[in-house]
This record gives C-alpha cells, structure tokens and sequence, in this order.
C-alpha cells in the first residue's frame, strides 16, 4: 500500500525522486509508474501496473459507446502516461500535467493505499484541512447513525419480548 505524506522538490526539467517505499510498491511489468489527471482532485494520480488494471476493469465492464465509458476512456487512458524511474529513482512529469496543476517547485505526493497523488504544495494543505473536516464531519455522521442502529435493534428486541410475552 502506498503510505505517508512527502515533499519533494521538483528539479529544473520536472524530474522528482519518488519515495523508495513508492517505487517497491510499484514494481511489475516495467520500472516505473503509470499517472494521468486525476478525476476527483485537482492532482496527478499515479500507481502501479494494479492501479492501471483497476481503471481499465472498470472501463471494461461498461459498453462500448456509453458516455461514462467514453469520459473515463478520455480521462484516464487519455491523459495517462507511463513513466520509467532513471537510475536515482526519479520519474519526470510531463509537461502538460505540470502545467495542468501548476507543479512548479515543491509537490506533496500522498499515499493513498492502492494509489497516490502529486499536488502542488500549497492546493495539498488547503485540500488536506478540506479532507480533515469532512473526515471528521463523516466519521461522527456513521456513529451517529451506528448508535441509533443498535438502539432501534435494542427496542425491537425488547418489543419482542413484551409482545410475545402478552399472549
């Protein structure tokens, strides 16, 4: 799984070292990553060749022709690249997908489990704090609605019990 948080700088040709623990994570067909524009975030989306098979699975199981087959098609295959690391670990971004996201200088590349994200330094933390509130907000919604769950089991239960005993 593809853990933890990294800045790294990007050097004048957009070439950025990925994290080791990245580049073991990614090993498969090729030496390298695939990344394209991710779809929910304003980021490059990158992952091994599972990533890649992922995507294509979900392509696949749409028909030809369907409009979301077509957007995902555009999106994903569209805008992928895939990416070699040279000799120190490094991959470079296109150019395109840094001007897409204005990646500059500092990135943040964040692990995601089964993927992960280069952003622009400064969009990640306001995109950070954005996540931590609604991670907040959505954990104590799912609480909220697990205890009212096991109360309502709980009144059932005991509005079983006082049925069955009335009879």
């Amino acid at each position: 799984m593809f853990l933890s948080t990294f800045e790294k700088q990007l050097d004048a040709k957009r070439r950025i070292v990925v994290p080791q623990e990245f580049r073991a994570l990614a090993a498969g067909p090729f030496d390298g990553v695939f990344c394209f524009p991710s779809i929910e975030a304003d980021c490059i989306e990158g992952g091994g060749k599972a990533l890649f098979d992922r995507y294509n699975g979900v392509i696949e199981e749409l028909e030809f022709g369907d409009p979301l087959r077509t957007a995902l098609e555009t999106s994903v295959l569209g805008g992928m690249a895939r990416l070699s690391f040279d000799t120190a670990g490094r991959i470079t971004l296109p150019e395109n997908l840094c001007q897409m996201f204005s990646l500059t200088d500092w990135v943040t590349i964040v692990g995601m489990g089964d993927r992960f994200q280069i952003w622009e330094r400064e969009a990640f933390n306001a995109h950070r704090a954005a996540q931590r509130e609604m991670a907040r907000q959505g954990l104590a919604d799912l609480r909220a609605q697990q205890r009212a769950a096991r109360l309502g089991q709980a009144g059932m239960g005991q509005a079983g019990v006082g049925q069955g005993g009335a009879g």
